[in-house]
């Protein structure tokens, strides 16, 4: 048998999951092997294992359906800020864009992973142009059909961090999720699909979604919280085994996987977008649509990848800043900056950038410092001739496990920042529904009520960070024990100052809540 397998799309996809991603040398590669060989997998429910459940997922039209109610609300969100009232409380397309979807997009990251991909409407229309159908399986497709270049591919999640940097800084600057005006809303939905639309036109697949879609990486790191597992293998002996891998190349009944994700690796929910294109393709039944335990995609994967750390820490950066813009003192700071540099208005880019990338610097450092200390210079991974001693590995060794220990105060972060446009205003949404029937008005109850005051948001946000916290530190201490103890000749230290980390995070978090006093 091979080593590896080339898809359509020539990525390799490696049929050991451990050395796929690690890329040790063989004698290294065995200690961490044996390192983990007496782990517990995670465990795991197979919901396609009911008839139902079955039906529906091989059903080509089940997607569609996901996608379609999604699709009509995404239309009627542009045609509202073109058409629709300039009031942005009464605007449908504002009022559930900014009050209401983007809460909930939080929530089922937590919840359910990557269950929005499933019912994404941009990569979902861009998909239908591409295939050339709404669910039938075509043979030839529409578009150039390239690969993304191997060097491109290669930077992964910081990829789509970019973008989402990019489409952050835009929405900042033309105030569009205040909400500003409902048509700079329409324009910047209108901007997404177009870029999508063109991505799935000039590479195959859905290389936009993994690589480039503003929202990727933090669905991916974030969702890692997420109790669906995604789909993978029933037996994984049965897919190395397997000489067809139509999963991946697709067959009459599917197609290969548009996410390069071969179910006999998959070991977390970073990459499945739940298309269920595995599941109807496997010839031998034996692909499974699984949930597990909350934070088990944080906890287990034995493969840390480094663009999901530094995504990870990107992403931090960037609600850091968020928290920072909210105070007294920052406005000073951004006017100064401004007139120094002659730019027109917040958020001046030099601050932007040099905040989010400083705070991730800083979080880099720290890691790179305590790994002088608390990390073995010689590190023995197997029984007497697999060691690694430069200071990368020792860098990595630290950093990777300690940034997939904060995801849970990251993704409560971003989570806790949303609450006041959704306690405040989304009862807005229903006279914004009324408003082009006669029924909703400035003057309705509604439009003048907010679910919880001040003192009630800001209660939500410090317990929202406070379980993130909590949960972040029994990822920490999970994956203290398994990867950061072992390699450490300081293990209570080591301990100390990860949990410390962890737990001054998420205390500096509530501390900015706190000061920000509910600010939007």
């Amino acid at each position: 048998m091979e080593n590896t397998l080339q898809a359509e799309s020539g990525v390799e996809f490696d049929v050991d999951p451990v050395s796929v991603a690690i890329r040790l040398r063989p004698a290294q590669r065995a200690g961490i092997e044996e390192r983990f060989a007496d782990t517990d997998p995670p465990r795991t429910w197979d919901l396609a294992r009911g008839p139902r459940v079955t039906r529906l997922l091989r059903n080509r039209k089940f997607q569609f359906a996901l996608i379609l109610p999604n699709q009509l609300v995404f239309w009627l969100v542009v045609i509202s800020g073109f058409a629709g009232t300039v009031d942005p409380g009464l605007n449908f397309g504002t009022a559930i864009t900014w009050y209401l979807w983007f809460c909930l997009v939080f929530v089922m990251m937590v919840v359910a992973g990557r269950a929005w991909c499933a019912m994404c409407p941009f990569g979902g229309f861009a998909e239908w142009l591409q295939r050339r159908t709404f669910w039938q399986r075509t043979q030839k497709t529409l578009g150039l059909g390239l690969k993304v270049p191997e060097p491109v591919a290669r930077y992964g999640f910081v990829l789509a961090v970019g973008t989402f940097l990019l489409l952050t800084w835009i929405e900042e600057f033309f105030n569009i999720a205040g909400p500003g005006q409902p048509m700079a809303t329409s324009w910047m939905v209108i901007g997404i699909v177009a870029t999508a639309v063109t991505f799935f036109l000039v590479f195959e697949r859905r290389s936009f979604c993994r690589y480039f879609c503003p929202l990727t990486a933090l669905i991916g790191s974030v969702g890692a919280m997420g109790s669906v597992a995604g789909f993978r293998t029933r037996d994984r002996e049965v897919c190395v085994s397997c000489t067809t891998k139509d999963c991946m190349r697709g067959n009459e009944k599917g197609y290969g996987c548009p996410w390069y994700t071969w179910p006999g690796s998959a070991e977390t929910n970073l990459s499945c977008g739940l298309c269920t294109e595995c599941f109807k393709t496997c010839p031998s039944d034996n692909v499974g649509l699984f949930v597990q335990r909350p934070l088990s995609s944080v906890i287990t994967p034995h493969r840390r990848r480094a663009d999901v750390a530094w995504s990870i820490v990107l992403l931090w950066g960037l609600v850091l800043y968020q928290q920072l813009n909210s105070t007294s003192i920052y406005t000073s700071f951004d006017s100064w900056l401004n007139g120094g540099l002659h730019f027109p208005h917040y958020p001046d880019p030099a601050a932007y950038v040099g905040i989010i990338l400083g705070a991730s610097a800083l979080f880099g450092a720290g890691a790179w410092v305590l790994s002088r200390f608390l990390v073995r210079r010689d590190i023995e991974l197997s029984g007497g001739e697999g060691t690694f001693v430069d200071r990368k590995s020792r860098f990595r060794a630290l950093f990777l496990p300690l940034a997939y220990c904060v995801v849970p105060v990251v993704g409560a972060d971003y989570f806790a920042r949303q609450l006041p446009k959704f306690f405040e205003f989304v009862p807005r949404l229903i006279p914004a529904i009324g408003h082009p029937f006669g029924f909703g008005s400035a003057h309705s109850a509604l439009y003048n009520t907010s679910l919880l005051g001040t003192t009630g948001i800001v209660t939500a946000q410090v317990v929202v960070i406070a379980l993130g916290t909590a949960a972040a530190l029994w990822a920490t201490w999970r994956i203290g024990t398994r990867e950061l103890v072992p390699v450490s000749g300081r293990p209570v230290l080591m301990r100390a100052a990860t949990m410390g980390i962890v737990l001054v995070s998420g205390a500096g978090a509530i501390s900015f809540y706190l000061i920000m006093h509910a600010a939007t």
